[in-house]
């Protein structure tokens, strides 16, 4: 299939994923291979009664981990902090007091840096888990959208509500709760909040003009609104509530933006091969043929249930949000769909997109 034939293939499957689902009502897709000849920047729906633009930022939900990861690894790299310290040495003992109460014994002296990166540290997730006394941490974010939220609120909440699920590193839990935790650590040893630390060493090395930590503004600020957000086709755009996302998924971002970061991951540009490296083999199994590293997850093959031409690496947020990219035909795969509960079928867009950039490939190496 001719360049042109495949990225005709990509904008009618994007469009078709947008239009038969009534709960997407914005989206965005960009997918770049300069290997094969592609750059798409595309969007869908209705922001604000005007056409969605491709250059719009978005919330990326939980693809924001990807990126407190390689943030955590260039920390490492300057000798800050390292994966293997303890979390207590960081965090006050109120914060931490019962915090991984599992069993009768407290185990949360054993947590290190590595088990908030790659989930095994055994604690709660404030976002997914159900407690058993008190309403869901989303129904808080519907019902009480004036609330702002502290990322150290947060966790209280957590370990108030919630119970850990096994001892650090015997295990693999998906944790929001402890990315929070991760970005208070930062902040104690950078002395600044976490959003200032972002922009300093990641969003302005990198030119990132349009992302931000959500509710700070970006370092240019453009004409475009801010994609709208939903959860249950609820709109909660502009809710003060969104404040709980933090380091787990608080930041704002567009497409080009991401893939400024995703190339400058991929060639080593902002963190050395060897970082990541560890980044991607210290892992808990996330499903079935996806790993998860630090911050990273890595489509493994599996006969029949994961073949090989779907090994990408990267990140995926519970709002139909990804950010991958797929070596084989070096192409960068980053998007949204903007509203909670959609993470699989912006992970079903992504393969499918796959799919056809392969059918590109197959039609160069049969002209060569």
């Amino acid at each position: 299939m001719k360049k042109e034939q495949v990225e005709s293939s990509i904008k009618e499957l994007f469009r078709k994923t947008v239009e038969k689902d009534t709960k997407i009502h914005n989206a965005y897709l960009l997918v770049d291979s300069a290997k094969l000849g592609v750059h798409l920047n595309l969007a869908e729906g209705i922001t604000e009664r005007i056409a969605s633009s491709a250059q719009q930022p978005y919330y990326i939900a939980s693809v924001s981990k990807l990126i407190t990861s390689v943030l955590t690894s260039i920390l490492v790299e300057k000798d800050m902090i390292s994966y293997e310290d303890p979390i207590s040495r960081y965090l006050e003992p109120d914060l931490l007091h019962s915090l991984h109460l599992y069993k009768g014994k407290d185990y949360t002296s054993d947590i290190k840096i590595k088990h908030l990166l790659n989930h095994t540290s055994g604690l709660h997730d404030f976002l997914e888990d159900t407690p058993k006394q008190a309403k869901s941490f989303v129904n808080h974010i519907i019902d009480e959208p004036d609330r702002l939220w502290t990322a150290r609120e947060v966790i209280v909440w957590a370990k108030e509500h919630l119970e850990p699920h096994f001892p650090p590193g015997e295990g693999f839990h998906y944790s929001d709760t402890g990315y929070h935790l991760l970005g208070l650590i930062i902040e104690k040893i950078t002395e600044k909040p976490y959003g200032e630390v972002l922009r300093a060493y990641i969003f302005e090395p990198l030119q990132m003009k349009h992302s931000y930590l959500a509710p700070t503004e970006p370092i240019e600020k453009g004409d475009l609104p801010l994609a709208h957000l939903f959860i249950r086709n609820i709109n909660i755009t502009h809710y003060s509530s969104l404040s709980f996302m933090h380091a787990g998924g608080g930041i704002i971002s567009t497409n080009e933006d991401l893939l400024k970061f995703m190339k400058a991951l991929v060639h080593h540009e902002i963190i050395s091969e060897k970082s990541l490296s560890q980044m991607k083999c210290d892992w808990g199994k996330f499903f079935i043929g996806i790993d998860y590293g630090y911050g990273v997850m890595n489509f493994k093959t599996i006969p029949v249930l994961m073949p090989q031409k779907y090994n990408v690496w990267g990140n995926a947020g519970s709002t139909g949000t990804f950010m991958f990219y797929h070596p084989a035909t070096e192409s960068y795969l980053i998007g949204g769909l903007n509203h909670f509960r959609q993470n699989r079928k912006g992970i079903r867009l992504m393969l499918k997109t796959v799919d056809k950039l392969l059918k590109c490939e197959e039609s160069k190496v049969e002209n060569y």
